[in-house]
Formats: C-alpha cells, structure tokens, sequence
C-alpha cells in the first residue's frame, strides 16, 4: 500500500485540564509493582552482568508482565545518555568514550539465560563516541544471532545525528525490527525533546532504514498527554506513515519526577481506541494503543513474533505454529539428504 501524503485533518483541539488536577492519576492508569522468582531472577542475572534495562532505567509501568511473557528491553551503551529529554527518568551526562567490550558477549548470553523469544535492544544517545555507538550497538546484535539464533531481535535506536552510515552498519547486522521513536508532534518537540533531536529528523532515519533492506520492518512510537491536538496528531501520523513506518505505538505519558514535564492531559482508553482506529485507517500494518503502551510493548512483540516467523525468518530458519496460534519462531528447516 503506497503511504499517503502527509497532510493536516481538521480537528478540534480538545479542552485542557489545570496541571494541579493531573497529579492525580485516573483511576485506568494502574501499575502493578513487579513481582515473583521469575523477575527477581532476571534482574539478577542483569545486574551480575553490569547490563542495564530500559524497563528498570525508564521505570516502565509493564516491566513485570512483559519479562514474565518472555519479552525484555536490554539497554546497551551503559546508563549515562550525553542528552537530556525533558520527558526520560534516564541519567544524563557525559561517558567519555567509556564502552564495555564485553558487552555484546555478555548481552547474548543473558538473552539465552532469561529464555527469551523476543528481544528489543535500546540505548542511551552516546554523542561523545565518532559513530553514536552504531557499532557497539551492532555487535550486540550480531552476538545474540551467532548464540541464539531463534531469537527475533528488535533495534530502538537514537537518531545517530541522522548518519546513513551508523544506521546502516545497524541494519546490516540484522534486527528484524528497526524501531525509532518520534515522540511527540512537531510542535512540541523542540521542547520536549533535547535539542539536538529533531522531528524531521527521526521521519529521515525510519525512512532511511526502511530502504536500506526490503523486509525490515520498520517502528515508531507517540507519547501523548503533553498538550498536543488532534489535528498535530493526526499530521504525526500521516508522517510516519509516509516514512514508511509499519508499527505503530501510542501511550500516556506519565511524569517520571517533579523536575519533569507536567502532564497536561489523560486520555481515556475511548480516546487511545479512536486513534488506533484512526492509525489503521491510514495503512499501519499493526497499532498498540492504551494508557499503558508503551514503545516496547509486550503485545506488539507478540504480533511481530507471528508477522516475522513467516516474512523474515533468518536464513536455515522456518517457523511452526502451535494449535492456538502462537508461533514458535526459529523452528530449524531439517536438513536435506544429498
């Protein structure tokens, strides 16, 4: 389907509520704390380790559900992001150049150890490092094929200041998702956003990682409750849609700490439902939306399981499904008799 043109539907703009009312939560925004020998393991072997997750770094609301459903986020390039978004709970600051080089070797074996099925690798913006750490980034990809090869790996990368090369070296080793988040409408992401990040700018790098390798499937993701219309969000929409972007995820944002952006608006799960059915209309191929989506989404993770058992299984691989419907990806082909 040819993506259309961005345009800009005429919407109203929804009435605002005082900030001092939005400290209190509704009553659908629930987060359970996470629990259990499953996650306590986990985060063990994590921290043995000395590897990072977003889901802990980021204090995401669905940690625990997703690292019970065999899903995870692993944050590479250590802890420290040279940039400072005015809406992520993730240290900023400067590294100097410090990398692990262990890490690859370290982030695949503990893919193999949390028995994943799926896994989403992020990182933090390294300015200081010459390619933004698409390197590094790739080698932890290429380690998690050599060690477990049935395991689908999802890239959400930084904007590597827009550099074909870096996110070409990343496509080439082999995600079979290359996810990279817009964030928030036009107008409001100079504000939202650190000031080297840009609005075009993240549109050019889905595009250009889209044309880079047929079959990548290509991600993004719009936090919303930050002030923004329906028509800028319908205009973000058509964009990412024009850029090619398959998979779409839409989410509340909730305000990590006081020293945050305020939350201006809660969406109600009607809203997120309307514009999941807005989204579809325009072409995504899959829409996760809810107060508590978020880019890695543990329900997406599963639909992009059973999309790329069958349309990008890496070489030798092939897929089976189960009689429920659930596929279990990297089933090997048997080998031919010569």
């Amino acid at each position: 389907m040819t993506p259309p043109k961005r345009s800009r539907p005429p919407h109203p703009s929804p009435p605002r509520q005082k900030t001092a009312a939005l400290e209190r939560k509704p009553d659908w925004i629930r987060m359970d704390l996470p629990s259990g020998e499953r996650f306590a393991g986990i985060r063990g072997w994590l921290h043995e380790r000395g590897l990072h997750t977003v889901c802990e770094e980021a204090r995401c609301p669905n940690l625990g559900e997703c690292w019970k459903g065999g899903t995870a986020t692993i944050m590479v390039l250590g802890e420290t992001c040279t940039r400072a978004c005015r809406f992520c709970a993730v240290s900023t600051g400067n590294p100097r150049g410090a990398l692990d080089p262990d890490e690859p070797a370290k982030v695949a074996e503990a893919v193999g150890l949390m028995e994943l099925r799926y896994v989403v690798l992020t990182s933090v913006d390294r300015d200081d490092l010459e390619d933004g750490g698409a390197s590094h980034f790739a080698a932890c990809v290429r380690a998690i094929h050599e060690a477990c090869p049935e395991v689908l790996v999802e890239c959400l990368v930084p904007d590597f200041g827009g550099d074909r090369a870096a996110i070409r070296r990343l496509v080439e080793a082999g995600p079979q998702v290359f996810g990279h988040n817009l964030e928030t409408v036009r107008r409001l992401s100079p504000s939202v956003r650190d000031r080297r990040c840009g609005y075009d700018l993240s549109l050019e790098v889905l595009e250009a990682a889209g044309a880079m390798r047929p079959g990548l499937v290509t991600k993004s993701s719009l936090m919303l409750g930050l002030g923004e219309t329906e028509r800028e969000i319908d205009e973000a929409l058509a964009d990412l849609r024009s850029a090619g972007v398959e998979v779409l995820t839409l989410g509340q944002y909730l305000r990590p700490s006081r020293r945050h952006l305020p939350v201006r608006e809660y969406l109600t799960p009607a809203r997120f439902e309307a514009l999941a059915e807005r989204a579809r209309a325009l072409g995504f191929a899959y829409v996760a939306a809810g107060p508590m989506v978020r880019s890695s989404y543990k329900a997406a993770e599963f639909w992009l399981q059973s999309r790329l058992a069958g349309r990008n299984a890496r070489p030798g691989l092939a897929p089976s499904f189960d009689p429920f419907g659930v596929p279990e990806v990297g089933t090997a082909y048997p080998k031919e008799k010569t």
